[in-house]
């Protein structure tokens, strides 16, 4: 197995990298994980001045390759924040298009085990505002108790809900899970 580390942007990626289906994606390929992942607190602490410490932290903990998550948040493209980060160190820089939370809107099962009815999003990455505001006016428009706190809901969308980056991988609309699964499928 090849050990691999994570460096994060915050709580809600880290909760689903270390997640169990999530490190089966990753044994599956053969590829274990190394806790804990590190949170870098926010995207603006992955650029490459901040960004060293990290790699550093995984390396003395024997991490063989390195994997950046973040979200795209408001900038142009994928190109531009995986540029921005760049690190040679880096293996690869996967980017949330918006943010993490349109990875929820895609997994149609899990949506739809928080709603209590059938669900699906037709276009999680292109939530006309953030994705995580798209969940709350989902809860709103469908009476339902809203997600709370961000960390709050992912680890319920992970526990209570059966979340799955794979299942969110299959959404036609959601191009930035798929990259991460198809990777880690690579032979």
């Amino acid at each position: 197995m090849v050990k691999v580390g994570f460096i994060v942007e915050g709580d809600c990626e880290r909760i689903v990298v270390e997640s169990s289906k999530f490190k089966k994606i990753l044994t599956d390929a053969g590829y274990e994980l190394v806790t804990p992942v590190i949170d870098a607190k926010g995207g603006g602490n992955l650029l490459p001045h901040n960004i060293e410490v990290f790699i550093q932290v995984l390396e003395t903990r024997g991490v063989e390759r390195i994997y950046v998550l973040t979200d795209l948040e408001d900038d142009d493209s994928v190109d531009i924040v995986r540029n921005r980060i760049q690190n040679q160190k880096l293996e690869m820089v996967f980017v949330a298009v918006k943010a993490l939370e349109a990875w929820f809107l895609a997994d149609t099962q899990a949506m739809s085990q928080w709603l209590k009815q059938g669900y699906n999003e037709p276009q999680p990455e292109r939530t006309t505002d953030k994705p995580y505001d798209r969940l709350k006016e989902i809860a709103r428009e469908l009476g339902t108790s809203g997600p709370g706190n961000k960390p709050a809901f992912a680890k319920k969308m992970i526990k209570h809900f059966g979340f799955s980056v794979t299942r969110a991988a299959e959404h036609p609309e959601c191009p930035s899970a798929r990259e991460l699964v198809e990777y880690f499928r690579a032979p």
